[in-house]
């Protein structure tokens, strides 16, 4: 009975001393862990900006089949977060900041602890180095959960390295598998739209495009205009020195409308015209490859561009139909000058006009002179 009561006296101090040593630690931490991902930095930046990605790369999600994900309407940058439901605990993630290609700010909440997260992204040799890094404060029972694990630095630096490795082998193939199809001559037919016309920077066109789809689709819904067919872009001017491009951001309509005087979206009609059809299927940054076979299709057929304007790109399958940038679709359209129409001249050959003969006018007969008997 008494080696009893020492065990459990024992166990006791134990516990205490535990408590104690687990009360005493830093309630604080900071983790960071970096890698260099094969893909260019405006792509991994586009695809981690948005929270529809997040259950295919991120480690809470990957190795998690039956966690319940959920997802704000505005899915990317500022202003958009997810929450989650799994195996490991319940949270939620809410961007506060992004800077464009650069950088994205956010804060999550985790069993109860919050933290702040920060992603950076720079170009380097071989792709971009991502750096990801958390600082927060944990509660008793996260410390005694950290304990028991490693430590905060283990816990999180684990799942940091997990997520990223996710994410290179999620986009070396997403991003970097494509293919580009020169379809040919059409004539791109007659179409009616909404659209609102800006200049941007090469960077951030994917971006305010997003932002002006999101403005036209809303304009539809609340007037009730009905959309017809998928959204796409006209670009007016494409200047690679500059990297400045001057588009429409457009929403196909059924029948054109009237649009008072100075509102910022316009009603158009996009007449027929006769193109060069060339299908991207992937990721939005090989657009230039597509302009570069396309350009080599024009030189091998003798065709010269139409300068009314750059290219018309339709965005048949997007991010909006499926996450996969691999699947993704855009049809370009790449205006043709008309050749002339040269008629031949007809030359007429030189004919001798005929000359009618001349009439024979037979002689009268002489009539003799009758005597008279008179």
């Amino acid at each position: 009975m008494r080696i009893i009561k020492y065990l459990f006296l024992l166990l006791l101090l134990s516990f205490v001393a535990l408590s104690i040593f687990i009360a005493t630690q830093k309630g604080s931490f900071t983790v960071e862990r970096s890698k260099i991902i094969h893909s260019p930095k405006s792509s991994i930046y586009n695809y981690v900006n948005d929270y529809k990605n997040w259950g295919d790369w991120n480690s809470l999600a990957v190795e998690d089949s039956l966690i319940n994900i959920t997802v704000s309407p505005n899915s990317a940058g500022k202003g958009s977060s997810c929450s989650w439901e799994g195996k490991q605990g319940d949270g939620d993630l809410q961007t506060i900041n992004v800077k464009e290609a650069d950088s994205i700010v956010q804060i999550m909440n985790f069993k109860g602890n919050s933290a702040d997260i920060s992603m950076r992204f720079k170009d380097t040799l071989g792709g971009t180095k991502v750096s990801w890094k958390a600082k927060g404060k944990m509660d008793f029972l996260f410390k005694v959960l950290t304990a028991f694990n490693g430590g905060a630095e283990k816990i999180f630096g684990l799942m940091f390295e997990k997520s990223l490795n996710n994410l290179n082998k999620r986009l070396d193939y997403e991003i970097n598998t494509y293919s580009v199809k020169v379809n040919g001559l059409v004539n791109v037919p007659e179409t009616f739209y909404l659209a609102q016309t800006f200049t941007s920077e090469f960077s951030k066109v994917g971006k305010n495009s997003s932002i002006v789809f999101s403005k036209i689709t809303d304009f539809c819904r609340k007037n009730n205009i009905k959309i017809s067919g998928k959204p796409f872009v006209i670009y007016h001017t494409y200047d690679t020195s500059k990297e400045l491009a001057k588009l429409s951001v457009c929403i196909p309509i059924k029948d054109p409308i009237f649009l008072m005087e100075g509102s910022d979206i316009s009603s158009k009609t996009l007449k027929t015209f006769q193109a060069v059809k060339t299908t991207l299927t992937g990721d939005y940054s090989h657009t230039t490859k597509a302009l570069d076979k396309t350009q080599q299709y024009f030189n091998a057929n003798y065709l010269n561009v139409d300068n009314a304007f750059s290219r018309v790109e339709i965005f048949t399958i997007g991010k909006n139909e499926i996450n996969s940038p691999s699947k993704w679709i855009t049809e370009i359209y790449y205006p043709v000058r008309p050749k002339a129409v040269i008629k031949p001249t007809v030359i007429t050959p030189e004919t001798t006009p005929e000359v009618a003969p001349k009439a024979v006018v037979p002689k009268a007969k002489e009539e003799k002179e009758i005597p008279s008997e008179f």
